[in-house]
């Protein structure tokens, strides 16, 4: 099949004529196979009179068009040469490029890639849009096609379906294990910016919610494992939208008129992965989020991610009507939900890991496969945020921390587990940078 493609390619730069050949100008993203390995990668383009100029992932780029047919060489920071050929029919490109190989200095590599053009912003400023899903992933990966294209201060309005793969007419629309919505491809995002996800409302969308009466292994001492045992009965929960409040369905006993606040929130929230990792399951949490299971994920507070693809590629799902810290059930309260955000762009500001921020407070989550290291991970990911948008020095980041930090637990559940270190910002300097 590869074979096929470089034959093809080829051909069409030998010189075949170019269809219906419009201005290159614009941003682009690149595939480029590498040997059987997709690389995206972002292009920026600008003519005039038949010069090209612009950027390669931000390597700066020269070149020409003519007829359709695009000639352009990028020189990286370190002063290594990438040439590409294409040929521009409208609607996408498609070429050969040229690379070195890394591996050996007097070699040259060549591969075949397509290039999809990214939609130019519509006038009018921000925009708002209704988007209703009809397929969902069961990972966040950077090969799903993106869903919609969304530009930074755009707000989207939207749907999930439950853990399960539930909507809310009580339909299985997919897989269970978390199924999301997306991916949301974000312009002018790419690796090396942040991005600011401010979720605005979250709303159920059903009356009832699903969990069970089990407590994860890593919330039970020994002397309770056995005990335990016989628990993992699926338990349901009617949800009062109106006053806001879950009930236990049946429930007798002493739990007879126990009811508890609904406090919506969404379990995940993530970008896609990096090339050369393989794509994130829904189930799991990386840098750059996952199924995080943080109940401050809520109405009102931000996010922020680590771009890794173009576009970031923004996945959100796993909504819950309300969980308790370390989701100790296995499952929380599982439901679909309405959900509402908008999108933020930080150029050039890279992060380690996720961070929410509330009115109140700032919260770095470590996630690991322990709880030491989650720790660690979050403690870092705190002193990471401070001396990098407060200015503070280690020393004062320490005399911060022993006094104000307080630690939670959002996850226990999943393979791996989740802390929070959080402060409150009424003790912080002024924020230097955002």
């Amino acid at each position: 099949m590869l074979r096929i493609l470089l034959l093809a390619v080829a051909a069409l730069l030998l010189g075949k004529p170019a269809l219906a050949a419009t201005s290159p100008a614009g941003q682009w993203v690149l595939t480029t196979d590498r040997w059987g390995n997709p690389e995206y990668s972002t292009l920026d383009l600008a003519l005039a009179n038949g010069t090209l100029s612009g950027n390669w992932d931000g390597d700066p780029l020269e070149g020409t068009a003519r007829n359709g047919f695009l000639h352009f060489t990028v020189t990286d920071r370190q002063g290594a040469i990438y040439r590409f050929e294409a040929r521009l029919d409208g609607a996408g490109l498609r070429g050969m490029a040229d690379f070195p190989d890394n591996n050996d200095a007097s070699r040259r590599l060549r591969y075949a890639f397509t290039g999809r053009r990214v939609p130019d912003r519509p006038p009018g400023g921000p925009q708002v849009h209704q988007f209703v899903p009809t397929s969902f992933a069961n990972s966040f990966s950077a090969e799903r096609a993106p869903v919609l294209t969304v530009w930074p201060g755009d707000t989207v309005r939207t749907t999930t379906i439950d853990s399960g793969g539930i909507d809310a007419a009580g339909a299985t629309r997919a897989l269970f294990g978390n199924p999301q919505t997306g991916p949301f491809f974000i312009a002018g995002a790419r690796q090396g910016d942040t991005i600011a996800v401010h979720i605005l409302k979250l709303t159920p969308n059903r009356d009832w919610a699903d969990s069970l009466d089990t407590i994860v292994g890593r919330a039970l001492g020994s002397g309770l494992a056995a005990r335990a045992a016989d628990l993992g009965r699926p338990v349901r929960w009617r949800l009062d939208r109106a006053a806001g409040y879950a009930t236990p369905d049946g429930a007798t006993g002493r739990l007879r008129g126990y009811r508890v606040p609904l406090r919506p929130m969404l379990g995940g929230l993530a970008l896609a992965t990096g090339f050369g990792a393989p794509p994130l399951s829904t189930g799991d949490t990386g840098r750059a989020g996952g199924n995080m299971d943080f109940p401050e994920v809520i109405a009102g507070n931000t996010v922020y991610l680590p771009v890794q693809q173009p576009g970031g590629l923004l996945y959100l799902g796993d909504a819950h009507a309300l969980q308790g810290d370390g989701e100790t059930s296995q499952y929380a309260l599982e439901t679909s939900m309405d959900v509402e955000f908008s999108v933020e762009l930080i150029k050039g500001r890279s992060i380690a890991m996720p961070r929410v921020e509330s009115p109140r407070e700032i919260m770095a989550l470590g996630q690991a496969g322990s709880l030491d290291e989650a720790t660690r991970a979050a403690s870092t990911g705190m002193i990471q945020w401070l001396q990098q948008d407060y200015g503070l020095t280690l020393s004062e980041v320490a005399q911060v921390m022993g006094t104000a930090v307080r630690f939670s637990i959002p996850n226990l559940a999943g393979r791996s587990v989740g802390v929070a270190a959080r402060l409150d910002k009424s003790l912080l300097p002024e924020r230097s940078a955002k």
